[in-house]
């Protein structure tokens, strides 16, 4: 017997079982194939979006086996797609018909005090990293949702609350261990391959697979100041108005968004907000808590809000607080983000005026204030190119009929391109519906000027183009042709 897959170039390949037989034997880890128990546990993808059915699924238990998957792979020349924490929006860590490496298994987190480092795993998700830091009072710029994968967050920039006070997680990263096409395993950092340490800060999965990171981690609460306010949606022009002016000046401690959004009617919710359709305006300060609530009280006081749970709050409990907004595999999302460089009036005006008319529910329309230590980079500096905008408008479609696809993603769509005008014309690959762009545009608008380095670095680690299923950099050779 033998099953077809897909090469990365579209040709189907015959695997017989011997060989599945031979790789089982060669990992300490797991395989699932569609006739094994689990595997409908393992294979399900974020996003209800994705029915991908991978022939393979290969989970690792740490680098040794990684690097038997790819060799495996690259030997069959098999289509390969990396899960880390398995987050993407995109389906970008599913496949249908090709091998998934799965790298859930992977979550070890250790936390140096003294030299204030974490080394963390790239299955793991920004909960476990939390949990750890937190028992010494640290913290690294992670997501806002606690089962957010590391490794993709983290490879595509990595917003979160910290990101004003100490940048993005691929800011804070000082070292890493990836696993290359070739199966090579090499060591990334400043001083080691510091072309591929700066591609992996920013440019994605396009040059390997990274088995760790080491993180730089900071003093963090572990109680933070946290403001949570329920305004009225209706309301929505007047309240980001104000929300835009008291950021004018405010400081870098301070990270916030402003979200719209229908509140469930859930039993730990207060009453008041069950079933309203509501704009959050939500901030966590670092530093002293008591000033902190202070320095914030204005973002409590745009209007009579329906519901204000502002308080000092334990670090971990916020970075949790919006999980129940994205159960895994329930949801068909399709989501886009864009940069832009300020708010007038007529933006805030479209912004409300698209979030009045969400048609799901669960749809959400974000608005966050970038600034303070992400650009104080340079958009050379990393592969990370964005470093300029102040603002971030994300449209996060959400839905949960299938029936109801074709006019969420229209609306997204629309929503979008009614809002770009003031943009700069920079998105963020882990905000992004990727189905209805082009490699070329993707990649421009993600990358900016620093494409043709990554296509570059990308011939050097990758010249196949082995690594491919992700907001892909073609190696330079690839383009010239």
């Amino acid at each position: 017997m033998s099953t077809r897959l897909p090469t990365a170039e579209g040709r189907l390949v015959e695997l017989s079982d011997e060989a599945l037989v031979e790789l089982r034997m060669r990992l300490r880890g797991a395989i699932f194939t569609p006739a094994d128990s689990g595997y409908d546990q393992v294979r399900r993808p974020f996003n209800a979006m994705q029915t991908d059915h991978p022939a393979v699924i290969v989970q690792c238990t740490g680098t040794a086996d990684v690097v038997e998957a790819v060799n495996f792979a690259r030997e069959n020349e098999i289509e390969v797609v990396v899960r880390g924490g398995g987050h993407s929006i995109a389906g970008l860590s599913s496949s249908d018909g090709g091998v998934v490496i799965d790298l859930s298994l992977m979550r070890g987190v250790e936390v140096d005090p003294d030299a204030k480092i974490a080394r963390v795993q790239s299955g793991a998700l920004w909960g476990d990293v939390d949990r750890e830091a937190q028992l010494y009072g640290l913290a690294t710029p992670g997501g806002v949702v606690s089962d957010t994968g590391v490794a993709g967050l983290t490879l595509g920039g990595g917003y979160g609350w910290l990101r004003r006070n100490h940048g993005l997680s691929c800011d804070n990263v000082i070292e890493a261990r990836v696993v290359g096409a070739d199966g090579e395993v090499r060591t990334a950092s400043a001083d080691v391959n510091p072309d591929l340490f700066w591609a992996i800060r920013g440019g994605g999965g396009n040059f390997g697979i990274v088995t760790s990171f080491t993180f730089r981690v900071h003093p963090v609460g572990p109680i933070v100041a946290f403001t949570g306010v329920f305004y009225r949606q209706a309301d929505a022009a007047d309240i980001l108005r104000g929300y835009r002016d008291y950021f004018r000046a405010a400081p870098d401690e301070i990270s916030p968004e402003a979200i719209s959004i229908t509140m469930p009617a859930a039993p730990t919710l207060p009453p008041p907000i069950h079933d309203q359709e509501c704009l959050i305006v939500a901030a966590v300060h670092v530093g002293d808590v008591e000033r902190g609530m202070e320095v914030m009280r204005p973002l409590r006081e745009f209007a009579t809000p329906l519901a204000d749970i502002s308080q000092p709050m334990p670090f971990t409990v916020v970075q949790s607080a919006f999980d129940g907004f994205f159960p895994m595999g329930k949801l068909h999302s399709y989501w886009k983000a864009q940069h832009l460089p300020a708010l007038p009036d007529e933006a805030l005006a479209i912004i409300a005026e698209r979030a009045n008319q969400r048609p799901s529910p669960l749809t959400l329309v974000a608005t966050f204030q970038m600034g303070g230590a992400i650009n104080r980079v340079g958009s050379t500096d990393t592969a990370y190119a964005e470093r300029s905008a102040p603002w971030m408008s994300s449209v996060d479609g959400n839905w949960e009929n299938a029936s109801d696809t074709t006019a969420n993603v229209a609306w997204v769509r629309e929503s979008f391109r009614k809002i770009a005008p003031y943009s700069n014309g920079m998105t963020y690959t882990s905000f992004t519906g990727q189905a209805d762009e082009t490699a070329t545009t993707l990649t421009a608008n993600a990358y900016g000027a620093n494409l043709d380095r990554l296509r570059r670095i990308k011939t050097e680690y990758d010249p196949h183009n082995f690594f491919r299923l992700n907001p892909n950099v073609e190696p330079a050779s690839a383009v010239a042709t």
